[in-house]
């Protein structure tokens, strides 16, 4: 009979080796565990909330590579440490899209965050309002106090070529480009105001149009009353009557520059200068500002009606009268009630 304990050694030795298997399993688990885990925590990372407390934009210059546009949001609060974009952006292949401009962060925007918009191009869209009514000079003075824009003007476009309306433009947009699309608004519009104009205008072009909205937008700011406006100087020239009309005499005395620092006085309707409308019969040789669009509308289609004359009412607008008889009353009420408010009197024709 053998010994018992004789079958159980070499069965001991198989159990031990099948342990390995185990073993080496149970490690790669963790491994793969741990990276995992280490992969959920730099994805949480990355598209967790910033450390931005407020709204905020920041300007990439051109030229700028990923460390310094990565450097610029750590010092700028965007991102908690720069190199943590680094990564990111080498992960995700962006390092060669990040586009330079001026671009808007909301508060809190994650690292992927800050990535997408920077890959986006979407920059911030700035707005530049030309007012109705200034002179070609004033608007170029306008584009080279706006820090926003690059690049010179060589020329002052002639009064009347550029149209006043707001323009979007980007961070680092050329001033001339913006000038043009001016120059080009202004083109685009008048040619089609010129193709709907009423018929019988005293107006041969559509140059002399825009000279005579210029006259009209600086008479009046009230949009409701251009057409009537218009059509008192359309009326004065119909009939051969000078057009009196002080912004000329501003314009003749300032040469366009700018805003007379003075009341107007007899002396200068007096004053012998081509752009003297009191002076002169009939238009000046051109614009005396940049008119708007419903200025240039109301000249080419202005209303029906047999005024020639208008004053100041006091409430922003304009008394009319079809006599001058009429007229004078309408300035005596002008002069009175500038006498109530305390206001110096104004010369009125």
């Amino acid at each position: 009979m053998t010994d018992p304990t004789s079958e159980s050694t070499p069965s001991a030795a198989p159990k031990k080796r099948r342990r390995w298997p185990w073993l080496v399993a149970a490690l790669l688990l963790v491994l793969v565990l741990a990276g995992a885990g280490t992969a959920w925590i730099a994805r949480q990372h990355y598209i967790q909330p910033g450390p931005l407390a407020a709204d905020a934009t920041l300007v990439v210059e051109r030229g700028s590579g990923v460390q310094a546009i990565a450097r610029q949001l750590e010092s700028a609060g965007i991102v908690r440490r720069h190199w943590e974009l680094l990564i990111a952006a080498r992960l995700r292949e962006s390092a060669r899209r990040l586009r330079a401009g001026e671009y808007a962060f909301p508060a809190g925007i994650s690292l992927k965050g800050a990535l997408d918009i920077l890959e986006s191009g979407k920059t911030v869209v700035r707005r530049l309002t030309i007012p109705e009514g200034l002179t070609s000079a004033q608007i170029v003075e306008l584009l080279r106090a706006e820090t926003a824009l690059s690049g010179e003007i060589a020329e002052v476009p002639p009064d009347g070529t550029l149209l006043p309306e707001t323009y979007h433009f980007s961070y680092g947009d050329n001033r001339a480009e913006l000038l043009g699309r001016m120059e080009t608004g202004m083109r685009e519009l008048l040619a089609q105001a010129w193709e709907k104009r009423a018929p019988d205008l005293p107006v041969a072009t559509a140059e002399q149009a825009v000279t005579l909205a210029s006259i009209v937008e600086k008479e009046t700011g009230v949009a409701a009353e251009r057409p009537k406006v218009a059509a008192v100087f359309v009326n004065r020239l119909r009939l051969g009557m000078r057009l009196q009309s002080d912004p000329t005499v501003i314009y003749a005395l300032t040469e366009g520059k700018g805003p007379l620092d003075r009341p107007l006085t007899r002396a200068d309707w007096k004053l012998e200068h081509p752009y003297n409308t009191y002076f002169i019969a009939g238009l000046p040789p051109g614009p005396i500002a940049n008119p708007g669009a419903e200025s240039i509308r109301a000249v080419l289609n202005p209303d029906n009606h047999e005024y020639l004359y208008f004053v100041a009412d006091g409430s922003g607008g304009h008394a009319f009268a079809e006599t001058l008889e009429e007229h004078n009353r309408n300035v005596a009420a002008w002069r009175r009630f500038q006498r109530e408010q305390g206001q110096p009197a104004e010369e009125v024709e």
